[in-house]
């Protein structure tokens, strides 16, 4: 029957000559709605159908809210070094070159200064591919860094983060960028220029306990995951169930510890409505 063999209409392409369909044309959100990469990068790495916010580099946000992609990258080649120096010391430095290779990043963290929409910004943005942007050493030196050349020519400046916590592998010295990096925004606040924090998702850990927090405007985008520890030591340490949605922006944001949610498609607007409206 010609049902079960081709006939000389149908499809004869041999096996060994048929083609794959490339890895990386489709994303699936956790909805489960598929979109293909081009659309999505062209909605600001956002699924229309579920406005589900992928999770996206200091690539991606440079070329979201730099005019033209054009910036100029500071401290660009810094670097983690192995300054704790245990036994097997061989291990951090070896994963800090395998990850480089990798991502093509230095650190989890980078800072550029350009224009958004005409005005001048300084910005420091995480990247949770390298280390599960971890903060430790350069990320708190590039952070303040920023602020200083933010303080330097009077510039707004914005802090994205997205960060797992401190660096385990620096221990004290990781820790210690909390209160560097603490202590240079409140300089920057003594100078009356405006600091925006954006949180994505995740930002936990040191990260929460210290910079990310202290935003003139503390903003973020929806569903992100927000919190210092996590659900399940929190739930062991107080002994009851958390509530729906805890640590979620949406959360924070009702309990007052955000100013605004914002859309990363309407961010690069909204971010300059609000330093039109406060300079």
């Amino acid at each position: 029957m010609a049902w079960f063999r081709r006939t000389e209409k149908g499809i004869n392409t041999p096996t060994e000559n048929k083609k794959e369909a490339p890895d990386g044309l489709w994303y699936k959100t956790p909805s489960g709605n598929i979109i293909h990469i081009r659309e999505l990068k062209s909605n600001q790495y956002v699924c229309p159908d579920d406005d589900y916010h992928v999770r996206i580099g200091s690539k991606e946000y440079f070329e979201i809210l730099f005019d033209n992609n054009q910036f100029t990258e500071l401290d660009a080649n810094m670097t983690s070094g192995d300054p704790l120096k245990f036994v097997d010391t061989k291990a951090y430095p070896s994963r800090i070159k395998e990850t480089i290779s990798k991502t093509e990043l230095k650190d989890a963290a980078r800072t550029a200064v350009g224009k958004m929409n005409g005005l001048d910004l300084v910005v420091t943005c995480m990247d949770f591919s390298f280390i599960g942007g971890s903060m430790g050493s350069v990320v708190g030196e590039k952070i303040a860094r920023g602020i200083n050349y933010s303080l330097a020519n009077k510039i707004p400046f914005l802090m994205i983060s997205k960060s797992g916590g401190a660096r385990m592998m620096e221990a004290g010295f990781s820790l210690m960028q909390m209160a560097k990096t603490s202590a240079r925004l409140a300089l920057l606040s003594e100078a009356k220029i405006p600091y925006i924090s954006l949180m994505t998702d995740p930002t936990t850990g040191g990260v929460t306990a210290s910079y990310a927090m202290l935003g003139d405007f503390n903003i973020a985008e929806p569903d992100a995951l927000i919190g210092f520890a996590g659900p399940r030591v929190i739930r062991e340490t107080i002994g009851k169930d958390l509530p729906k949605g805890f640590q979620s922006s949406e959360f924070l944001l009702e309990h007052g510890f955000l100013d605004f949610i914002v859309d990363r498609r309407n961010l690069k607007t909204k971010l300059t409505t609000l330093l039109k409206m406060i300079q």
